[in-house]
Parts: structure tokens; C-alpha cells; sequence
């Protein structure tokens, strides 16, 4: 599950969403804020999301796509 933060869904994207998620037992979710660029990755743990914020050239380590190597910048890029 991805989510991209816009201004109108910054408040939802950041909060409510990890209510929503973890009750469906989402095992990993994405924020992709470009409003401050950079890239959360929850992975649920225990019932409660643990996050790692990546920023720049840092590399996604996600536990559900372990053989993808993007970093926040790469997937900037990439927009169309």
C-alpha cells in the first residue's frame, strides 16, 4: 500500500491511516510526501506501526519487496 501526501490528505495520510491499516493488519504501507520530501515506511510490528523515514539517497529496505533498491530520490525522479 502506498500513500502520497498532498496538502488536502497530510493530516489523514499521517494519522488516521495507521488506525485503518493496522486494524486490517496491513503488514507494510508507504507515506510518499513530496511536500517534505521524504518517504515513511510502516511495517506493522506487535499490532503498532514502526517507522523508518528515508530521505535523499537513502534505500527502501522493505520487508514485503526485498529485492527493491529505490531511494527517495530515484522515485522523484521517476514522476511523470
Amino acid at each position: 500500500m502506498v500513500e502520497v501526501v498532498s496538502e488536502s490528505t497530510q493530516s489523514a495520510d499521517y494519522r488516521a491511516k495507521y488506525s485503518e491499516y493496522s486494524v486490517l493488519e496491513i503488514p507494510e504501507y508507504w507515506i510518499v510526501d513530496p511536500l517534505e520530501s521524504k518517504i515513511t515506511i510502516c511495517q506493522l510490528n506487535e499490532g503498532r506501526y514502526d517507522e523508518t523515514v528515508l530521505t535523499g539517497e537513502m534505500v527502501i529496505d522493505s520487508t514485503t519487496f526485498p529485492e527493491l533498491k529505490l531511494s527517495f530520490d530515484r522515485i522523484l525522479a521517476s514522476k511523470c
